[in-house]
C-alpha cells in the first residue's frame, strides 16, 4: 500500500502542472484552511435562508469543528508529511503531521452536511473534490491521507445533527438556491 501511495503522490506532484493549475490549487488550500471557507459558505447560506438558518448555521461551523478533531486523530497517528527528493511541497502547513488530511476531512463534512439540508447544495462536492485532489497535488498529503478524510468528513456531515429551521417559508423569488424540479 505505501509503495502505491508513494507512486500516486509523485504521479500528482510530476504531471499536469501549470502556473493557473497551481495557482488555483494553493488558493483552494488556502480557502480551506480552518475550514475558513466552508464557514463564510454556510454562514451565507445561514444568512440568505431564514427557514433553515440553523441548519446551515451548523454547516458553517462544521468546517472548523472537523478541522479540530481530525488534528486530534493526527496527535494519534503521528504521521509526517510527505518527502519527495527533488520535489518540495508547493505550500505550507501548520502541522507536520499529515493523516488524515484536514482539508479533506472538512471540506467533505460540510459538503455532505449541506446536501442534507438542501439536495441542491450537493455542487459544494466541486470544491471539496477539487481541494482534496490539490492536497498530494501541492505535495501537501499523501492521496490515502487525503481517501481517508475524504471518507472521515462525509461520515461525520453524515452523522452531525442538523437542527430543523422554524420560521415560515420564504416566498419564491427569495429562495437563495433555484426551485427543485419538482417545484417548477
Amino acid at each position: 500500500m505505501r509503495d502505491l501511495d508513494l507512486k500516486l503522490l509523485r504521479l500528482m506532484r510530476t504531471r499536469g502542472h501549470t502556473p493557473e493549475l497551481e495557482r488555483a490549487a494553493k488558493l483552494l488550500g488556502k480557502a480551506g484552511n480552518n475550514g475558513l471557507g466552508w464557514l463564510l459558505a454556510g454562514g451565507a447560506l445561514a444568512a440568505v435562508d431564514a427557514r433553515r438558518r440553523p441548519a446551515w448555521a451548523t454547516c458553517a461551523a462544521l468546517g472548523p469543528v472537523a478541522i479540530g478533531l481530525n488534528y486530534g486523530i493526527k496527535l494519534i497517528v503521528r504521521r509526517p508529511r510527505p518527502v519527495l527528493k527533488g520535489l518540495p511541497p508547493l505550500g505550507g502547513a501548520p502541522s507536520s503531521l499529515s493523516f488524515p488530511s484536514a482539508h479533506s476531512t472538512s471540506a467533505f463534512a460540510v459538503a455532505t452536511a449541506m446536501t442534507r439540508v438542501d439536495r441542491r447544495a450537493a455542487v459544494a462536492f466541486i470544491p471539496a473534490v477539487a481541494l482534496a485532489a490539490g492536497r498530494p497535488y501541492l505535495g501537501m498529503h499523501y492521496p490515502s491521507d487525503v481517501a481517508v478524510g475524504m471518507v472521515l468528513g462525509t461520515a461525520f456531515g453524515a452523522l452531525v445533527p442538523l437542527p430543523r429551521g422554524e420560521a415560515p417559508l420564504p416566498p419564491r423569488d427569495e429562495s437563495p438556491l433555484p426551485p427543485r424540479e419538482e417545484e417548477r
